[in-house]
Order: structure tokens, then C-alpha cells, then sequence
């Protein structure tokens, strides 16, 4: 019952994501200020379908529900209770939910939050952010569904990968996943300030906390599987500089450099533009990361390869998130004017040169990414005579 619960409010946040992302447009359409009003309520009741369902799953993994097939192939009823749990995000379905359930968090916090922010604009960017989590809640219905049954329920499951049995690993995907997420929440204040022509100091202050606090959680997230890749399997060893931690050090690079921008913005008025094509590319990173991880593009110790369906859909989902929001940035972008010219000899020059070699240093890391991919799609065509994305070649 507690399984079928779950699933429910899974489809119901779905529906609820749909009409949130539709009603600060229709509102806009028909000018009907009032009912931008309805926006910040329909994250709430979004957050609370959405953590209904993570627990529900949670709750599967700590009773050890073994009809449910994700709970029969990542637990084991003899686990300590700390593996039960984290078990429900150390797959590719019960990540992606907790990543859907912090998505849905951030829109909740802000709906209650920054009472200050003009209505229209806090409305405005909790549809860009509805339209996100519609789009994930998507994936995991259609493809990943984590609440799927088995028809007979074995006396007991799999467990959990021995290499994932740790403290650090534990907490190394919430945090990780906080830093992602929180950076589609500064893509939709871009979005919305493009939408409302409004990046200005204003702006920058409400967009600011955000972009902190994913900054910070990207930190520790990688900071945490560097520290259990040291000592799990040594140093100077193939998994410390990992691929997969490497997809997570990009949108860093580029939330530390709009961590800079959206300061001056917020101060001098200076580099407005450059700022909002920053929080584009640091989300636009974060789903290349994502879409990297589980399309089985690359090699890892805790990458989820395990359909390349999943990782088409992800990228689908890339190409909508970067080709609209660039296409609006490239009509828009022109209008965005700064407060008076940036002199060469300043800080805030200074920043730029900080941020162009904080991109240059992206650019290299996704290079690098780039080599492994090729080398591991040319070993699968030699040793496996298939593609990983179009099977027998």
C-alpha cells in the first residue's frame, strides 16, 4: 500500500508541475496579475506530492520490501540500517527521485521565501522551475520507475554494492545533488529575469543566497568522493580522478565564476550579461554531467549505465534545457545594458579575467571527459561488436 502511495503521488506531482509551469504564462497571457498568486502555492503542494513519494521509497528500503524490484536488487535484510537507507539513492531510479525531490525543495523554499521579490518574478521563475521538474518527474515515469513491483518477491535481495557500503558515500550523493539542483534554481531566475527584462541589482540579491547554497553544497559533494575515492581505492589510482567526479568539477568551475559575477551585479551593475549566460551554462553543465553518468558513456565505480534509452531521454532534455534558453538569450541578451563602461584596471575586470580562466579550466576538464567517452565507446565496438546507444553495429 505504502509502495502504491508513493507512485501516486509521483503521478500527481507530475500533473501539479504541469500547471505550475503553465500558469505564470497563461497569467501573463491573460493579465490576470492575481493569478501569479497561485504560482508559490503549487510548488508547495508540488514539494510535498514529491517528498510523499521519496519516503515512500525510503520507507520500502528500510522495512526491507522486497517485492518492490528496486528494493530486491540494491538492499539486503541483514544491511545496517544506514545502507538500508542510503540504498534507495545508490541506483539509477531512487537517485533520480531524490534528485526530483531536492529539485522540488529548492522551488518550496523559495515560494516561501524572499517575500520582498516582486510576484511576478517569483511566479516567473517557479514556472521555468516547474517546467524542469516536469521534465525529470517525465523521465522517472516513464522510464525509471522506482515503485515497480515484482510479480513474486524473493526472501531476500541482492544488497547493496560493496564499493557503495560507506559513511562518505552516503552523504556524497545528497550533497552533490543539492549543488546540481541548486543551480537549475539560478537557470530559472536567468530565465525569468530574460522573460521579464529584469536583471538588474534587485535581481542579482534574490538570485544570490541560491546560487550560494548550491555552491557550497558542490563543494562538499565532490569534496566527499574524492576524500572515499583516496581512501578506498588509493591515491593516484584510476577512480581519484574519476570521470564522473570530473562531470561534477564542470558546472563547479562555472558556479564558482557566476558566484563572482552575481556579487558585482549585485554591487556595481557590471557584467549582466555574462551573468545570466553563466547560470545558463552552470545547469546546462549539471545535466551534461547527469546525462554522461547514466547514459553509459563512461566507465565508473558508481555510474548508472544500465539502459542508454535512459540516457537519451537525459539528453533530450539537455537540448531543450540549452537550445530555448540560449535562443532567448541571444534575442534578449543585446538589450542587457551595464551601469556605465568597465574600467581596465579594476576588480571587477579583474573578475573577468578570473571567470575566462575558470571557463578555459571547464573547457579543458570537458575535453578530457570528451577522450574517455571516445576510448570507451571504441572499446565497446572492438571487444563487444556493439554501440552503446544503437546496439549491434
Amino acid at each position: 500500500m505504502i509502495t502504491e502511495i508513493g507512485h501516486f503521488s509521483l503521478i500527481l506531482a507530475f500533473i501539479v508541475s504541469l500547471c505550475q509551469g503553465a500558469v505564470p504564462f497563461y497569467a501573463r497571457y491573460k493579465m490576470g496579475e492575481q493569478m501569479h498568486l497561485l504560482t508559490p502555492r503549487l510548488a508547495i503542494i508540488n514539494a510535498l506530492c514529491v517528498s510523499i513519494s521519496f519516503l515512500c521509497l525510503v520507507w520500502a528500503f528500510i522495512v526491507s520490501d522486497f517485492s518492490v524490484a528496486l528494493v530486491a536488487e540494491h538492499s539486503h535484510s541483514s544491511k545496517p540500517m544506514i545502507y538500508k537507507i542510503s540504498g534507495s539513492w545508490g541506483n539509477h531510479e531512487g537517485s533520480l527521485l531524490m534528485w526530483i525531490f531536492i529539485l522540488s525543495i529548492f522551488g518550496a523554499a523559495l515560494a516561501l521565501t524572499q517575500k520582498a521579490m516582486p510576484v511576478l518574478h517569483k511566479s516567473t521563475t517557479l514556472g521555468v522551475q516547474a517546467m524542469i521538474s516536469a521534465a525529470f518527474l517525465a523521465f522517472s515515469l516513464f522510464t525509471s520507475n522506482p515503485f515497480e513491483r515484482l510479480t513474486s518477491a524473493p526472501i531476500d535481495g541482492n544488497g547493496l554494492n560493496p564499493v557503495l557500503q560507506d559513511v562518505g558515500l552516503a552523504m556524497h550523493p545528497p550533497t552533490l545533488y543539492l549543488g546540481y539542483v541548486g543551480l537549475s534554481l539560478a537557470f530559472s531566475f536567468a530565465i525569468a529575469a530574460l522573460i521579464n527584462n529584469s536583471v538588474d541589482k534587485n535581481w542579482a540579491r534574490y538570485m544570490r543566497p541560491w546560487v550560494q547554497i548550491a555552491w557550497s553544497a558542490l563543494t562538499l559533494g565532490i569534496g566527499l568522493g574524492s576524500w572515499w575515492a583516496y581512501y578506498e581505492l588509493g591515491w593516484g589510482g584510476w577512480w581519484f580522478w574519476d570521470p564522473v567526479e570530473n562531470a561534477s568539477l564542470m558546472p563547479w568551475l562555472a558556479a564558482t565564476a557566476l558566484l563572482h559575477s552575481v556579487i558585482v551585479v549585485e554591487r556595481q551593475e557590471h557584467l549582466k550579461s555574462w551573468t545570466v549566460l553563466l547560470a545558463i551554462i552552470g545547469f546546462s553543465l549539471s545535466l551534461l554531467g547527469t546525462f554522461i553518468v547514466r547514459s553509459g558513456l563512461l566507465t565508473s565505480v558508481h555510474s548508472f549505465a544500465s539502459d542508454p534509452t535512459r540516457g537519451l531521454f537525459i539528453l533530450a532534455i539537455l537540448i531543450f534545457s540549452i537550445g530555448p534558453p540560449l535562443m532567448l538569450f541571444a534575442i534578449r541578451g543585446p538589450n542587457i545594458k551595464s551601469n556605465g563602461p568597465l574600467q581596465l584596471l579594476s576588480r571587477e575586470a579583474g573578475l573577468v579575467i578570473n571567470n575566462f580562466l575558470l571557463v578555459c579550466a571547464s573547457i579543458t576538464t570537458y575535453w578530457y571527459i570528451l577522450s574517455n567517452c571516445s576510448r570507451n565507446c571504441l572499446w565497446h565496438k572492438n571487444h563487444c561488436g556493439t554501440s552503446l546507444f544503437y546496439g549491434n553495429i
